[in-house]
């Protein structure tokens, strides 16, 4: 048994570790010819996250589902380059909307170049995941527009909140589904019809991305308020500091309402007080790392995952379905 990639994936045949290793290394070399510019400050710019490296999430997805066809095909590595240069865009914007200082263990580059050039970049992203799609043929085009407007509308929906007498959990699961299932579905769709797998298996790699990427997501929350800049690359207690109310504080909300209880309610109270307070801040992730809120979106977290195990079912014995297994073991243990 090897391991793939910085999720620790275990993958039991030496052949499959070979294909996902060098097809997760093209992906890095089509990475970075595609944030190539004339313009030298843009090419830093492009690459500044590129270059601080990543989990590859969705390319290692790409790798994995192309393996139900023909891995070798040469759609295969550029719709993994496409995905990733999404996700990498999206990271600009979002740390823009989150006045977030760090990302992969660097400075963003909101901090390091100011809002708009940062929201430029990411745009520049965009651009250059479309001309490669423009080669992968109308039918890729299609996938990933809509993938990109239901990521978008995800974020929207973030942004606005949920509309009277909308369930927030439900709420908050239907844009997790938007801004991180969408494009992580699409990973497992590209992968597969790339490969040239059936229309069936195409179905079913799709449907475990999204459920996956939902528990990924879901895991990236926990780790937010439960883990320290060295383990997340980032500062914790981002979206605290930003009114983002995550699957745990929206439990923990609940349970506030529900049983009226004093010590809940007061942590409450100061979820909604100054969080660029520093020591008001500490003192909120202290408590809610405690918090029997957090337990309960960690069960989440592990059902989501379980569901995108049973997605796979239908799927012929092979050490690519047990990698995607395992895929789902490592999401999880992210989250402790």
């Amino acid at each position: 048994m090897t391991v793939v990639g910085p999720f620790g994936l275990s993958v039991r045949d030496q052949a499959l570790e070979a294909d996902v290793q060098a097809g997760l290394a093209a992906v890095e070399e089509g990475l970075l010819e595609a944030t190539k510019s004339d313009v030298p400050f843009i090419t830093e710019a492009a690459q500044h996250l590129v270059r601080a490296g990543g989990k590859r999430f969705r390319p290692l997805l790409v790798m994995l589902a192309a393996q139900f066809g023909d891995p070798y095909a040469p759609g295969v590595v550029p719709s993994a380059v496409v995905v990733e240069l999404t996700h990498l865009a999206t990271l600009y914007h979002d740390d823009v909307m989150d006045e977030a200082e760090k990302r992969r263990g660097v400075d963003s580059a909101n901090v390091r170049w100011g809002n708009s050039l940062a929201v430029l970049t990411g745009d520049f992203l965009f651009a250059r995941a479309s001309h490669i799609l423009a080669d992968l043929g109308p039918e890729a085009v299609r996938i990933q527009a809509e993938a990109f407007e239901r990521l978008v509308t995800g974020q929207i929906l973030e942004t606005a909140g949920p509309r009277d007498g909308r369930d927030p959990v439900e709420h908050y699961l239907d844009v997790l589904a938007g801004k991180t299932g969408s494009l992580v579905a699409v990973s497992g769709r590209y992968g597969a019809m790339m490969s040239g797998a059936g229309e069936r298996t195409v179905d079913i790699l799709t449907h475990y991305g999204e459920r996956l990427g939902i528990a990924f997501q879901l895991a990236d929350d926990l780790l937010d308020i439960a883990s320290d800049s060295h383990e997340s690359g980032k500062t914790p207690g981002t979206d605290l500091r930003e009114g983002v109310a995550t699957l745990p504080v929206l439990y923990l909300r609940a349970q506030a309402a529900a049983t009226g209880s004093a010590a809940d309610l007061e942590l409450c109270e100061m979820l909604d007080g100054d969080l660029t307070d520093d020591a008001l801040h500490a003192e909120v992730l202290r408590r809610l790392r405690v918090h029997p809120a957090l337990e309960q979106a960690r069960r989440d977290t592990v059902r989501y995952a379980e569901e995108a195990r049973a997605t796979l079912a239908p799927l012929p014995e092979c050490y690519a379905k047990a990698a995607l297994e395992n895929l789902c073991d490592a999401v999880v243990h992210r989250a402790g």
